[in-house]
């Protein structure tokens, strides 16, 4: 008779259940932990704050619409105004709270130079927020 080590005739020694008893185990220690970590997560100090209420202030800032004609003429809220009344506009204008924006509005047919020159001013004059307005095209 041959022996081999992987073959015994005593096949009785397999378990085929699972054991209970390392699963039981860990699970009694996870309970003891959340039950010694949860009272002390309730603890709270009880602290009588102030109350304040607050409202959002819903103050949108104006808008200067500043417009650019095809031969450079340069219009302030639809008003004709030269370069030196431009800087004082400007000027005062960066003088609100809140600053307006500009919105710039520029012919297709304006030199760009006219374009920079508005920019150039209302940058120096202190405003910050410029926009160009432009009109989509229709598909």
């Amino acid at each position: 008779m041959a022996m081999s080590p992987f073959s015994s005739e005593e096949d009785d020694g397999l378990v085929s259940e699972i054991n209970m008893t390392p699963l039981v185990d860990v699970m009694l220690v996870l309970l003891i932990v959340f039950m010694v970590t949860i009272p002390v997560m309730r603890h709270a100090v009880k602290i009588d704050l102030p109350h304040a209420s607050s409202q959002k202030e819903d103050t949108k800032p104006a808008q200067i619409d500043v417009s650019i004609e095809a031969d450079g003429t340069v219009l302030w809220d639809g008003a004709k105004v030269d370069e030196a009344a431009l800087n004082r506009r400007i000027a005062a204008a960066a003088l609100a709270t809140p600053q307006p924006e500009l919105h710039l509005n520029a012919d297709r047919k304006v030199a760009y130079e006219s374009v920079a020159r508005v920019m150039s001013a209302a940058q120096a004059g202190g405003l910050t927020k410029i926009g160009f307005v432009t009109v989509p095209t229709r598909q």
